[in-house]
């Protein structure tokens, strides 16, 4: 019988029929610091995430909420920014563990429901010719609509010992593509692959590879490193420079490209959970993917409220994923189109 009171009891915790009061953290009672150190967003933020989330977290019902969405939030986004994996935070709070995950998976599945709303790929003109022209003023390279690469979030071995998410470094994973815009806003994320796919078989199976054969590839082109092979839409760098002009178009994308890896820096930092420095994910696949799929969502409404991380020097002490170099073509209209941005912007 003990299990089955475990889980009636954890139940109440959320929606059970007796009222009890375990918001023992209230924003009113504390100090914007100790909200950014503890959970690493201060009270406007927070309030901003309440009224967003609240409908979500506070669901019709003739019974009693013990936890309050503000609650739930703050112990979403503890779990999301210390990495500590649910045990440290809930004491925190005054909530237990089981409880915890349950704030967890319920802010978790709010931030998912909401990703359309806050990561899309522009599609209008003028927006479009923003995107452009903001590239443009990183580096000069023309014609960027965004820059995109893939990151490895450890996970736990999933229950079937599935091989495929083994990444490169023996360890289990999520290999996760982004695509974002020169101010680091994420403009496509995608977090559902097995570690073990090269980041190239991940973008050409994504639904933003479609995007661009389709539809903007008559607007411009992605920049990418030399893991991916070179389209007519993606832009790599030259593999063996043979001339001041290739240099220097190389040089260009390196600087723009970096917005890129400073982008995936700032995310892991700011959502420890991710950085697999204390730990790796413990769950499945699938819910791991949206945990992902939440903190991105966070990182751009972060952005939004002017919460810009890019300036701490801290971000430059991350592990940088090792790379592996696709062989280019020397003959395909890929490299034509490249070799004619070459001539035209770096001669």
């Amino acid at each position: 019988m003990a299990i089955p009171i475990t889980i009636l009891h954890c139940d109440l915790l959320l929606y059970g029929r007796e009222h009890r009061n375990l918001d023992r953290c209230r924003l009113e009672d504390v100090t914007d610091e100790y909200l950014v150190s503890t959970y690493g967003f201060p009270r406007a933020f927070i309030d901003y995430l309440v009224e967003l989330l609240g409908s979500n977290l506070s669901r019709p019902t003739q019974r009693s909420r013990a936890i309050s969405p503000e609650t739930q939030i703050l112990a979403a986004l503890g779990f999301y920014t210390s990495g500590s994996f649910q045990t440290h935070m809930g004491d925190t709070i005054g909530i237990s563990q089981a409880s915890m995950s349950r704030c967890v998976t319920n802010v978790t599945e709010a931030l998912v429901e909401r990703a359309s709303q806050f990561i899309l790929f522009p599609r209008e003109d003028g927006s479009i010719q923003r995107l452009k022209d903001e590239f443009y003023s990183v580096a000069g390279v023309p014609g960027v609509l965004g820059v995109v690469d893939c990151t490895n979030v450890t996970i736990k071995a999933p229950n079937a010992e599935d091989m495929s998410y083994v990444n490169r470094r023996g360890l289990h994973s999520l290999n996760c593509l982004l695509a974002c815009d020169a101010r680091g806003v994420l403009l496509w994320v995608e977090t559902h692959r097995p570690g073990s796919i090269q980041d190239d078989a991940v973008l050409h199976q994504s639904e933003l590879c479609y995007l661009f054969e389709t539809e903007l590839h008559k607007e411009g082109w992605l920049l990418a490193d030399s893991a991916f092979q070179q389209q007519p839409w993606l832009m790599t760098p030259v593999q063996i420079p043979g001339s001041p002009p290739d240099y220097r178009y190389n040089m260009a994308h390196t600087a723009t490209h970096c917005v890129m890896e400073r982008t995936q820096q700032a995310l892991k930092r700011r959502f420890r959970c991710l950085d697999g420095s204390k730990a790796t994910l413990q769950y499945s696949p699938e819910k791991a993917s949206q945990i992902i799929q939440a903190c991105c969502v966070l990182h751009n409404i972060a952005l939004q409220h002017g919460l810009d991380i890019w300036s701490d020097s801290g971000t430059a002490g991350l592990e940088q994923e090792e790379e592996y170099a696709c062989v280019e073509s020397l003959e395909s209209e890929a490299y034509r189109v490249r070799q004619e941005i070459i001539l035209t912007h770096f001669s």
